[in-house]
């Protein structure tokens, strides 16, 4: 009788890891509205998306590539949920004086207006989720899912080569 190796038995627990996490997904993206739907005309994704642009223009210019990067979406994708919330008045696209073909997103005054809600809904439901659970747990956890996404992400490197 051949005994399994860890990384054997790992990957025979692999299947509970993803059914665990595409369930804590779900319930994170129940729990996630931090912009209202109401008449805002966007989707659930588009006011994820928002979120992301409203939270991350605090410290950073950002651009299409890392809402494509941060989602893990296609190019194709982000240009039509950014090209909605443009429409929808959520948004700018601003030429980058350094390089002409970038075009830095900035939230209008519209969606400015929304950033003190989303924050406070993001503390909100990082307290939620953080509910008995140890630093060490966290760091752990933090530590396995990075490791399962770097080996995902170097197969996707490697398709895109061959």
């Amino acid at each position: 009788m051949s005994r399994l190796t860890v990384t054997e038995e790992n990957a025979a627990r692999c299947r509970e890891a993803v059914e665990l996490i595409d369930g804590v997904s779900k319930q994170f993206k129940r729990h996630f509205p931090l912009i209202e739907a109401g008449d805002s005309g966007l989707t659930s994704v588009q006011r994820r998306v928002l979120d992301f642009i409203l939270l991350a223009t605090m410290e950073e210019e950002i651009y299409q590539k890392d809402v494509e990067e941060k989602f893990h979406i296609r190019r194709s994708t982000a240009t039509g949920i950014l090209k909605l919330m443009e429409k929808n008045g959520f948004i700018r696209r601003e030429s980058v004086e350094r390089d002409a073909r970038l075009k830095r997103i900035v939230p209008t005054e519209k969606a400015a207006a929304l950033r003190e809600e989303v924050l406070d809904s993001i503390h909100s439901l990082e307290l939620k989720m953080a509910e008995g659970i140890g630093k060490e747990e966290f760091e752990t956890c933090i530590r396995v899912l990075e490791k399962i996404s770097e080996n995902l992400s170097r197969d996707e490197r490697e398709a895109k080569k061959g």
